[in-house]
């Protein structure tokens, strides 16, 4: 028992006060990290920097934070942590080659949350699809598509191509392209258009909408009909215009033709006998 107690005594003499010293860093360490991790997120929040952005940066921060406090706290008591540090190096290295293309997404989700091509709510076109972004991810963007469809689009295949953001602006021009037959008389049918567009409360008077002949094509006369909406009317506009002008030239005896191809036959005469 007293050799006991003396071996106690001497480790507690040797080894306690490192101990204690390195409860005390881990201990303060965390603490402090967590106090860091809140100011920065009420920093990045003031900033209005996108809450994904914002939880998932600070939740990387705190991780990293504590690393560095678990990694002094085992050098303080004797561990060997140079070892440990290239162990997580090498297993870090590994975990980046194995995962690259969700580095890429990842990557790619910072810079749209930073840069804001697009907003939850916008309907955007990309990587070969449309639709209202749901929900912007790290990783991922899930969009809604019109007929309620849920896609969820790597955020890597977006940045790598064109992004359309259909509702960035308040205002939108409709591009309507209405063919007539030869024999109509164009200026008729430029001011049919052009009352019919115009008799809409939701088309905008600024800017002045616009009814012009686009070109003499194969089987019609082709008008151009840009007419400005809200973003937010487009398609409710644009299906009402559609079925008005189609009424509006029944009653007045418009053609609408459809593609067709005339025939000349030529009759040779005959010649005489030899």
């Amino acid at each position: 028992m007293e050799r006991f107690l003396d071996k106690a005594v001497e480790w507690a003499s040797t080894s306690g006060m490192s101990l204690i010293t390195a409860l005390l860093i881990l201990i303060l360490g965390i603490w402090a990290a967590k106090i860091i991790k809140g100011i920065t997120r009420r920093v990045l929040t003031k900033r209005s920097v996108e809450p994904t952005l914002v939880k998932f940066g600070t939740n990387i921060l705190y991780a990293v934070l504590a690393l560095f406090v678990i990694i002094a706290a085992l050098n303080r008591i004797g561990f060997q942590t140079t070892s440990i540090i290239a162990v997580l190096g090498a297993a870090g290295l590994a975990v980046g080659l194995a995962l690259q293309n969700s580095l890429a997404n990842f990557a790619s989700g910072v810079m749209i949350l930073i840069f804001h091509p697009f907003r939850v709510g916008d309907f955007i076109e990309g990587a070969g699809v449309a639709g209202v972004v749901e929900e912007l991810g790290i990783f991922v963007t899930e969009l809604l598509t019109p007929d309620n469809q849920s896609i969820f689009v790597p955020n890597g295949s977006l940045t790598s191509g064109n992004i359309t953001n259909y509702s960035k602006n308040q205002k939108r021009r409709m591009n309507l392209t209405i063919g007539v037959g030869y024999g109509e008389d164009v200026r008729q049918v430029r001011e049919v258009l052009l009352q019919t567009i115009t008799e809409d409360p939701r088309v905008l008077k600024d800017p002045e909408p616009q009814v012009a002949v686009l070109e003499l094509a194969d089987s019609s006369v082709n008008f151009a009909v840009r007419p400005w909406v809200l973003s937010s009317d487009y398609w409710d506009v644009y299906f009402d215009l559609m079925q008005k002008i189609k009424l509006r030239f029944d009653e007045k005896g418009i053609e609408i033709p459809f593609p067709q191809t005339d025939v000349h036959l030529h009759q040779e005469a005959s010649k005489p006998a030899a």
